[in-house]
């Protein structure tokens, strides 16, 4: 059984652009202790008001890893230099390969820009291994229809499997290393067992209702992180809870980051920042 490690909780919101107001509620500027994940965001829920230009990210740049976005509300749209567009609503997910380079943006989109409403998502920062850093970008537009929906034996929630694999049903996502990224809703007053891998960085994201792990009580915008060592994880609902469940296995490289770049050398991160100055990450067009 794998065992609490520690619970991220009381972290300072701040904003992300003039879109996202965020609380981060992990980095790898602070270590790489939940290798392969680098960072995560957390996005409201904050009512925005009908505006009369989109609210969000200008242009910038990443290379070196991946960026998973899903939104549980609001509607967001994505542009990048490699000719990806989409726009990405409630229940959908956004799984953008950086990996050699590009340069993006991302608002939130006109019709959610000329009618308001609750923004609510979360980004998560997914690192390649070395071998992996120089391939070519990617994006994968996942619609929420598309990703697969598992009931909990005992009849006590449902899965939503984004990438990987729950108990044989494989999620809509391709990764480059192992990765579990389960949504998973839960009835109040249930006593659960997950299944997650040994060896495995283990994180649990509580976004709604509370859950208790080891007598320890894990409330919304909290981040319990588990052993790697055991193969179940057991909890207990309180309240009707929306959990992000998020296990990889650690890809153990150096890493060397400065903002939105993540190589394994500082001579790489200098690279990175001279190849976009001189517009050889693309261009938005």
């Amino acid at each position: 059984m794998k065992q609490l490690r520690r619970v991220i909780r009381n972290v300072p919101p701040h904003w992300v652009g003039d879109g996202f107001p965020v609380r981060s509620l992990f980095s790898y500027g602070r270590g790489n202790a939940f290798d392969p994940f680098l960072l995560l965001d957390y996005a409201g829920p904050l009512a925005f008001e009908p505006a009369p230009a989109p609210r969000g990210v200008e242009e910038h740049p990443h290379r070196g890893f991946e960026t998973v976005t899903i939104v549980y509300q609001g509607e967001l749209e994505h542009r990048d230099s490699s000719g990806s567009h989409g726009t990405i609503g409630a229940g959908d997910v956004q799984w953008m390969t950086a990996a050699s380079g590009v340069v993006h943006e991302e608002f939130h989109s006109e019709r959610f820009t000329r009618e308001g409403g609750t923004l609510e998502m979360v980004q998560l920062w997914v690192n390649l291994p070395s071998r992996d850093k120089r391939a070519a970008p990617g994006y994968q537009s996942l619609l929420d229809a598309d990703i697969p929906r598992v009931p909990i034996a005992d009849g006590s929630g449902t899965v939503r499997v984004i990438a990987g694999d729950f108990q044989g049903t494989s999620g809509a996502a391709r990764t480059f290393t192992p990765i579990n990224a389960w949504d998973i809703t839960l009835d109040a007053s249930r006593q659960v067992e997950l299944p997650l891998p040994e060896g495995h960085t283990s994180l649990i994201v509580v976004q709604s209702g509370s859950v208790e792990l080891d007598v320890t009580r894990v409330s919304a915008v909290e981040v319990a992180e588990l052993s790697r060592e055991g193969q179940r994880a057991s909890l207990r609902t309180e309240s009707p809870s929306r959990l992000l469940v998020l296990t990889g296995a650690p890809i153990g490289e150096p890493i060397a980051g400065h903002g939105p770049f993540v190589m394994n050398t500082p001579d790489e991160i200098q690279e990175a920042i001279r190849d976009y100055r001189q517009g050889r990450l693309g261009r938005l067009s």
